[in-house]
């Protein structure tokens, strides 16, 4: 049951729509592209990584239109765990709330942890926590002081990635055709996308690297968590998903196209980024540099969006009774301050595995974050299908939708099936397969716990309300 609250307990709206365009953008346009590109194309060949980016692409049109006609019905905070509280049922919100908290919460303290091991590039005598703790310290306070603050620093970290993606699109799309010599290379052309190199280790390598493309493409769904603090949500959400699908797509296919058609796919898996090799071979000055900052304003990106969308469910989560009530007291400038310490306390765990070397520790905490966003897609579009059924059922008008899904049912039904196909082929794959059983045991074990604890206090009060009539009698 959702809780009542007055206008000193709701968030500022103060998102315009640029926020919410790079806020998708940059929580898509990370790590995912420029180090696990060049990994896809050398695992299933070039035509499979354009199918698997395609096929990905796919199946996050269906997430965002059916995330955009709630978001835009329903501009909440938390957005898709109150979604799905509310039209699936309380044990799937919960379960998805925690889940997608705890991946997001983890994955924080992992780019903490990877930011300052990229700093080592620089500062090779300086400790590697120590520009951790600069960089908790950092993403804090903008996260801390007002969530327009976030707002802007997100717009501005996904800017400098944005610009870098489309120089390197044009830098290499002048290297192919040999405008722009390439060291030690002739102009490539497009040999290495020829018909014998796009497919070498057959279709079915596609669906196995697909989970790398739906952790490039996870980051999409902030704009339903940020919802609740656009200015204008039937206005800015439905023009942002419009932008981020189209800018998306085009950027993570261009740079598949021109990765390939530069390197042979077996080179690109022995790169640690291709996206800094091809700049040095294009005699980009200080490519080297100049990518490593961006790679690193990516991974602080990331974090930063990680922090927020943590922090957003879990005071969303207080206010619908899940999680004690003392995370959904905002600070004066609305900022829900609680939830974000406990956030960030939670991080800080995962750096312990630099320092331990936890490897156990590490891989459970980065399989609950891998396969928690394929479950979260799967609870968006479920909880569309629910709310339309729901909508039309009391009488609502589809003409009445400011923001509403094509093709329903299919839309939903599809991109369940399609995300549901995935995580069972990743039970076929031995070095994906812990990571799917991690995934969906935690997921089971909130949904047995959400219904020990409803169970545990329908009897109480069940005792109490036995009592009181004992005492009247």
């Amino acid at each position: 049951m959702s809780i009542q609250h007055g206008q000193q307990d709701e968030l500022n709206r103060s998102m315009k729509s640029r926020h919410l365009f790079m806020l998708s953008l940059g929580g898509v346009i990370g790590t995912g592209l420029f180090l696990n590109a060049g990994y896809t194309i050398n695992q299933s060949g070039a035509g499979g990584a354009l199918l698997a980016y395609l096929f990905g692409g796919l199946i996050l049109y269906m997430v965002m239109v059916c995330l955009g006609e709630l978001a835009v019905y329903m501009p909440v905070t938390g957005s898709f765990q109150t979604y799905a509280t509310r039209y699936i049922s309380p044990a799937a919100g919960f379960s998805l709330g925690w889940m997608y908290f705890v991946g997001s919460a983890a994955t924080a303290g992992v780019e903490f942890t990877a930011a300052g091991i990229l700093m080592k590039h620089w500062f090779p005598n300086v400790s590697i926590w120590i520009w951790c703790a600069i960089f908790i310290c950092l993403l804090f306070s903008l996260n801390a002081l007002t969530t327009r603050g976030f707002a802007e620093a997100e717009y501005w970290f996904a800017g400098i990635k944005v610009l870098a993606v489309i120089a390197f699109i044009i830098i290499g799309c002048a290297g192919i055709f040999g405008v722009i010599p390439l060291e030690d290379r002739p102009a490539p052309f497009f040999e290495n996308l020829a018909p014998s190199g796009l497919f070498p280790a057959g279709i079915a390598i596609v669906f196995i690297t697909m989970m790398n493309v739906i952790f490039s493409y996870q980051g999409s769904e902030l704009i339903g968590i940020a919802a609740g603090e656009s200015d204008d949500p039937g206005k800015n959400i439905p023009r942002a998903i419009r932008n981020v699908l189209f800018r998306i797509i085009v950027f993570y296919l261009a740079s598949i196209v021109v990765l390939s058609a530069i390197f042979p796919a077996s080179e690109l898996g022995l790169m640690e980024s291709p996206f800094v090799t091809m700049m040095e071979i294009a005699g980009v000055p200080f490519a080297s540099d100049i990518m490593n900052f961006v790679i690193l304003t990516a991974i602080l990106s990331v974090g930063n969006s990680c922090l927020y969308a943590s922090t957003r469910l879990l005071w969303s989560m207080s206010r619908e009774g899940m999680v004690p009530k003392w995370f959904g007291k905002l600070s004066k400038r609305k900022v829900p301050l609680r939830a974000l310490l406990f956030t960030m306390s939670f991080s800080l765990l995962s750096l312990l595995t630099s320092v331990m070397e936890a490897d156990a520790v590490f891989v459970l905490l980065m399989s609950i974050a891998g396969i928690s966003v394929t479950i979260s897609w799967m609870g968006i579009a479920l909880s569309q299908y629910m709310f339309r059924k729901k909508y039309l059922r009391d009488g609502g008008k589809l003409e009445d939708l400011k923001y509403k899904v094509r093709f329903y049912p299919f839309v939903p039904l599809f991109c369940i099936g399609f995300c549901l196909f995935i995580l069972v082929f990743l039970a076929f794959d031995p070095s994906q397969r812990m990571g799917l059983f991690y995934g969906v045991a935690f997921f089971v074990a909130c949904m047995g716990y959400y219904q020990f604890r409803m169970s545990k206090q329908k009897r109480k009060n069940l005792s109490l309300n036995n009592k009181d009539d004992h005492h009247v009698m």
